[in-house]
């Protein structure tokens, strides 16, 4: 299996591209594809921006990560089937495959030229394990697109996840919730209570 930064980034784009092909046509439980999309997104954005894109001029895509952050939100607010959740899902796709095209086209080719493939080698592992990271802290599996997802259960602990805490936050309009780890977030969330 390849592990070279480009490589992993295309796979993930082509794992969302799946999950908005079932999500367009109606296929499967439409809320848990939902999740894992987010979850997935938002693993997958924070890896970009923590251990890929500080070594190249990348402001633009940080933007369009912030753009679809906020079409996301829509889309797990909107119930499946209603014509806000088709609106919301046309929505996003546009806009990912907008970062998507230009990330494949200028970001990566860009990335390719000026780093040798042991440089890529390094910036794939911290691009996995930093993806990793955050799916495990969203309650959600490190694999790719497995057809379910765990929908981020606090696993008996008591303890809210990650993703439980992040959809309060969402529900409670906290501003900045998706640059927030979990600490952050219920502290942000008692905070909102006060």
């Amino acid at each position: 299996m390849a592990t070279d930064v480009i490589t992993l980034i295309t796979q993930d784009h082509r794992v969302v591209e799946g999950i908005f092909d079932k999500l367009k046509k109606g296929q499967g439980d439409q809320k848990a594809l939902v999740s894992e999309l987010h979850a997935l997104l938002i693993a997958h954005a924070r890896a970009e921006e923590d251990r890929v894109y500080p070594g190249i001029d990348a402001h633009h895509s940080v933007e369009e990560h912030k753009e679809a952050e906020v079409l996301l939100d829509s889309l797990v607010r909107a119930q499946p089937g209603t014509a806000e959740f088709a609106k919301a899902l046309d929505d996003l796709i546009e806009s990912i495959n907008h970062h998507v095209e230009e990330e494949e086209t200028k970001l990566l080719p860009e990335l390719k030229k000026v780093s040798d493939a042991k440089e890529l080698e390094r910036l794939g592992k911290a691009f996995q394990q930093r993806r990793a990271e955050e799916l495990q802290a969203l309650g959600a599996s490190s694999g790719g697109s497995s057809g379910g997802s765990s929908g981020g259960s606090s696993g008996g602990s008591g303890e809210p996840t990650k993703a439980e805490l992040y959809e309060q936050a969402q529900q409670a309009d906290i501003p900045g919730r998706s640059q927030m780890g979990k600490e952050e977030l219920a502290q942000a969330l008692r905070e909102a209570k006060s």
